[in-house]
């Protein structure tokens, strides 16, 4: 309980973690939501997925972006890990590849907030059933 040394402290922390909760709560209707997927198989976790996935909740949360940061298995794109697919409202998904904080960071500036695609699309080569 590092840092929390009054109520005020420990209300602050209560916030915190109630509107991190929330994320479930909103789930019910994620296509209204920005949906982030991390893939998070052996190989996106050895390449550096965790640190990413959890620079997304934190950053999301930060900037105040309503979005489902979820983690899934194994995309196929071993070779581009980590991977992150990324929905828009009313958008196709977007994959993309090589992501670290980095390139999270650039991914949720230009496309989550403005729609500007980026460098680091993976092209799709399948058809969703």
């Amino acid at each position: 309980m590092d840092g929390i040394k009054t109520l005020a402290d420990l209300k602050k922390k209560q916030e915190e973690v109630m509107s991190r909760m929330s994320l479930r709560d909103r789930a019910e209707n994620p296509e209204s939501l920005v949906q982030v997927k991390v893939a998070m198989a052996t190989c996106g976790i050895a390449s550096g997925a965790k640190e990413v996935m959890e620079y997304f909740i934190e950053e999301l949360y930060k900037r105040k972006i309503d979005a489902v940061v979820t983690q899934t298995g194994c995309m196929g794109y071993c070779f581009a890990e980590p991977t992150v697919e990324i929905s828009l409202p009313g958008r196709e998904a977007i994959v993309f590849g090589y992501v670290d904080t980095r390139k999270a960071d650039e991914i949720i500036e230009r496309y989550i907030k403005e729609g500007e695609l980026v460098d680091g699309i993976i092209p799709q080569n399948y058809n969703t059933i």
